[in-house]
């Protein structure tokens, strides 16, 4: 079972791999976007380190939503409310439990890609950050380590991909050949989330 601890470690993980790969979503961004993905990211995930440690909730839902509302208010652009309702789904799907099993944090994340999409409006193959989510929760009943594969085989397949959704689809084609910063990204999150497992294990 996964407690409030775990859920405090995915987002610590987290933020520390964003803290790592910024410059690299930032270059990224940078042809297909307003060259700011890793900086705001860090930003954001910083604030939720931050609030993390001055409140730290007591059960898995709680982490999530506040970590969401804390994205939503301090990440600029798209990325803000699209991770922030990713983020907040996925924690009030999870409820009020003290510990949930991995089967319950798979539909609570489904629910919170569901909300991404719905915000959005993109779906797979769109080339945004919902093309490693999908992947990833459809993987996660196999196990962490799957889910991480397949959020990152995702990032990658977003290169040959036309942008039709977000920023990046105002290119046309000058979009393809360009890897999604927003899923390269969400498979940061994911893998974050299967290094909190390995710990747990």
């Amino acid at each position: 079972m996964l407690d409030a601890d775990f859920f405090r470690r995915w987002m610590t993980a987290t933020a520390a791999s964003v803290d790592r790969e910024a410059e690299r979503l930032t270059a990224l961004d940078s042809p297909i976007g307003d060259a700011d993905h890793g900086i705001n990211m860090q930003r954001g995930f910083t604030a939720v380190r931050a609030s993390l440690e001055k409140e730290a909730p007591d059960t898995p839902g709680a982490i999530l939503v506040l970590a969401g509302r804390r994205l939503i208010s301090t990440v600029g652009g798209a990325s803000g409310p699209l991770y922030g309702t990713l983020l907040r789904r996925t924690g009030k799907a999870l409820g009020d439990a003290a510990e949930v099993g991995e089967e319950q944090l798979a539909e609570a994340l489904r629910a919170g890609v569901d909300g991404v999409m719905a915000l959005g409006g993109a779906a797979p193959g769109d080339k945004t950050m919902v093309d490693a989510l999908v992947p990833a929760v459809d993987a996660l009943g196999d196990g962490f380590a799957a889910a991480r594969a397949a959020a990152e085989e995702g990032a990658v397949a977003t290169i040959p991909l036309l942008a039709r959704k977000g920023r990046a689809s105002y290119l046309g084609e000058r979009s393809i050949g360009h890897q999604d910063p927003g899923a390269t990204s969400s498979a940061l999150l994911i893998a974050a989330l299967a290094e909190a497992a390995a710990v747990e294990a």
